[in-house]
């Protein structure tokens, strides 16, 4: 057989990274790699090179290995299930074949977090922080958005800072009906000091222990899933800051709170977090400002 012809039916059977082993191999016995009087390399030495280029992709080893810790359903601590266990152990003789189903929930949660629009950087103090003109008018682009939606609205909680109750305000007037609510537990803040490091932003320690424990509880008030009590799906918005929506995207995903800095949220963008009945979450859009024109789009 023709070496052309050995060559193709190897590359038929075993493949193009057995072909060019024997196309190698050949090619050395025939002298192809130098005169015949010079001292021979091992084919295998110069394939050395050609394998390190070849994947090492193969069925055995195409799946990745989870390398972090398994979801944890009762993480907002209102898994039934960890309720009824709770139960059984006390009443061992209660007939629980019996027990209702109605301690479940069944309803899903879905919340709106929304970064506040641009606001004046060099003001002196909370106060004179306020929106923009190109501030207001991402506001208005945004409430126009959620209006657009179509969907039906329970509550707009907002920051009690300047900037974010601004937005919340001009948001509202293109959501009629919705109440309006202001929390503190929203305010802007150090959450946790972020990994990787950052030279541009250092709080003190005090700050991130602070903070830390405000957005924490924020978090624990807002993002959760549904009362059993709750029959419907819902739909709330929250505006706020940015740090605060990325920890919160972080801590509902179960990912390592630490690595919030290294998302970037628009002005007046939509991060849209879905909440299951069993625990799951979810995480529909990240600072979603494509409704937006170009020109709009800031990140202060």
């Amino acid at each position: 057989m023709s070496y052309r012809r050995t060559l193709q039916l190897i590359c038929g059977v075993a493949g193009g990274s057995s072909a060019v082993v024997l196309a190698v191999a050949v090619a050395e016995s025939r002298g192809c790699f130098g005169e015949q009087g010079r001292e021979k390399t091992s084919v295998w030495s110069r394939f050395g090179v050609l394998q390190a280029a070849q994947p090492t992709w193969t069925t055995a080893n195409h799946t990745p290995v989870p390398s972090g810790p398994a979801w944890e359903f009762n993480w907002d601590k209102r898994d039934p299930s960890a309720f009824t266990n709770g139960k059984k152990k006390e009443k061992a003789t209660e007939d629980l074949t019996s027990e209702p189903d109605n301690g479940k929930p069944k309803a899903t949660r879905n919340i709106l977090l929304i970064r506040h629009s641009q606001y004046n950087l060099s003001g002196n103090g909370d106060k004179e922080r306020i929106l923009t003109p190109l501030g207001r008018e991402q506001a208005e682009f945004t409430g126009q958005r959620l209006a657009a939606l179509g969907l039906k609205y329970d509550t707009l909680v907002h920051s009690s800072m300047s900037r974010a109750t601004e937005t919340a305000n001009i948001i509202s007037k293109h959501l009629q009906g919705v109440e309006l609510v202001s929390c503190d537990l929203l305010r802007e803040g150090a959450p946790i000091e972020p990994v990787p490091p950052v030279t541009h932003w250092k709080p003190d320690a005090v700050q991130y222990h602070e903070d830390g424990a405000r957005i924490e509880a924020a978090f624990r008030r807002y993002i959760h899933r549904a009362d059993a009590k709750q029959k419907e799906d819902s739909y709330e918005i929250i505006v706020c800051h940015a740090n605060v929506i990325r920890y919160f995207v972080c801590r509902a995903l179960q990912f390592p709170p630490e690595g919030w800095l290294r998302m970037g949220l628009n002005n007046g963008s939509i991060t849209w977090l879905t909440i299951r009945p069993s625990g799951r979450v979810a995480l529909r859009t990240l600072g979603d400002s494509g409704f937006m024109p170009v020109d709009k789009l800031t990140r202060t």
